[in-house]
């Protein structure tokens, strides 16, 4: 070892995050605050004290969705039986808007940069945009490799759409200054779309944002993780391994060690923190000390902060693992734009409560599903600039898990298509609660703000 390598070695230990530690504090001082309110106000949060819209708006979004109905089964079943992977979506995005146009809809298709995104916005005349509110709608309908929509984006893309447009024409009847924007959002599975299309400008005109994830139960605030991608590549010297190993330099012994050394270090990693990580490129021959090597990993973490955190500490294991066996290394970030958890906001997620009990289901509240069940998603990103939700709703029992063929089959069976009508009626539901309820929205942003502001993922990594 060089002086030079020396002098960059740590004489001291590293000072472990608490960013986890200020989380569960905070975590049970907000659940502690929650329960004495529900205890005082008969079981009411604070969030139930606002009216939203007046129930002959809500009833009007039930009939409207009842009437789109053979429209949003055709969405449901078209997309389910052409699945399509992310970025690639030309099927399914060209059906998505001929049902817009057919409904009156003007669309931007093939916006933001991306191919397969689209975008239509209903405002009305008298709206400012200063002054009235603007609410997002999201809508996927990329599907995975091998099994299709497993993950439900059929539904998804559905209930976005059967949202929009029972939410406009509603506003609309009731001569409501708002404006309401669909987005159709491609490539959610690894690919990053949201985040490609914010850094294009999306969503930034937007008070609000929401939408709906198929899943095992009925979930009003569900934990998302954030999620970073990374390519490591260690460059070693080739020699033969039986006649002359001691001139080689082994990747692949790099990489074997980096891959213990994320293992050993899961357990100082939060419970909810998750890595995975695959050779994907151990050599050709084993009569061949290996020259190169490479690793590809995805690294997710419940919060901003541990998500930092964790990102360096990998990174450290990788720069260790090269100086233990003489390699280098390259270290490649987020090939596809990094994922960010999701921030539900209570308030929005209380319309979204109020509006399933009225379709007979009892959403749960946050904290009953553990963190530790939770993927990513791109919305986290939506989420991290303005108010949104992102709840769950059920086409399955309990023991269905996403991205399975089980979930496949769950995603067109005839829980799916109720899900596409309950889950359309729930979040045109939010809409009309936002534009109708101005102290609402103004809570929304309030707990948004108190919860940290705006963060773009672009000025973290």
């Amino acid at each position: 070892m060089t002086s030079e390598q020396s002098k960059k070695l740590p004489d001291k230990p590293q000072t472990p995050s608490t960013a986890y530690l200020d989380y569960l504090s905070e975590k049970i001082a907000t659940d502690a605050r929650r329960s004495v309110e529900s205890t005082e106000k008969g079981k009411e949060t604070a969030a139930t004290a606002f009216h939203g819209a007046p129930s002959q708006w809500h009833e009007r979004v039930v009939a409207v969705v009842e009437q789109l109905e053979e429209d949003l089964a055709q969405i449901v079943r078209e997309l389910h039986a052409h699945p399509e992977e992310g970025f690639a979506e030309y099927q399914s995005s060209a059906l998505l808007v001929r049902i817009l146009e057919k409904h009156g809809c003007q669309v931007d298709h093939g916006c933001y940069g991306l191919d397969t995104a689209f975008r239509s916005e209903w405002a009305s005349q008298d709206f400012e945009e200063n002054t009235h509110p603007t609410i997002a709608i999201c809508a996927e309908y990329d599907a995975l490799p091998g099994i299709g929509h497993a993950c439900g984006h059929n539904i998804i893309a559905a209930s976005g759409i059967g949202a929009y447009l029972a939410a406009r024409q509603v506003l609309a009847e009731n001569n409501a200054a708002a404006r309401v924007v669909l987005y159709g959002t491609p490539a959610e599975e690894g690919g990053s779309g949201k985040q490609l299309m914010i850094e294009q400008g999306a969503f930034r005109e937007c008070d609000a944002a929401v939408m709906v994830h198929p899943f095992n139960m009925d979930v009003a605030e569900h934990a998302w993780v954030g999620r970073r991608f990374l390519k490591v590549t260690f460059s070693g010297i080739a020699a033969h391994a039986s006649a002359q190993p001691f001139m080689g330099r082994n990747a692949l012994d790099a990489a074997s060690l980096a891959y213990q050394g994320i293992g050993l270090l899961r357990q100082q990693m939060p419970p909810s923190d998750r890595v995975h990580a695959i050779i994907a490129d151990g050599g050709k021959r084993p009569s061949i000390i290996v020259d190169s090597a490479i690793m590809e990993l995805n690294v997710r973490s419940t919060m901003i902060p541990t998500l930092v955190d964790l990102s360096e500490r990998i990174e450290d294991i990788m720069h260790g693992a090269a100086l233990m066996t003489g390699c280098a290394v390259r270290i490649e970030w987020d090939d596809n734009p990094a994922t960010l958890p999701v921030r539900n906001n209570h308030v929005l997620a209380q319309s979204w409560t109020r509006a399933q009990q009225g379709c007979q289901r009892n959403p749960v509240p946050a904290g009953v599903v553990p963190d530790t069940v939770a993927a990513s998603t791109d919305f986290g990103n939506v989420s991290q600039i303005i108010p949104g939700i992102h709840p769950m709703i059920a086409v399955s029992d309990s023991g269905v898990a996403l991205h399975t063929t089980d979930f496949a089959q769950a995603a067109i069976s005839p829980a799916a298509y109720r899900a596409m009508r309950d889950g359309s009626i729930g979040l045109a539901a939010v809409v009309l609660d936002g534009v109708y309820d101005a102290q609402l929205l103004q809570a929304a942003r309030v707990e948004f703000e108190q919860s940290g502001g705006q963060v773009f993922a672009t000025e973290l990594f």
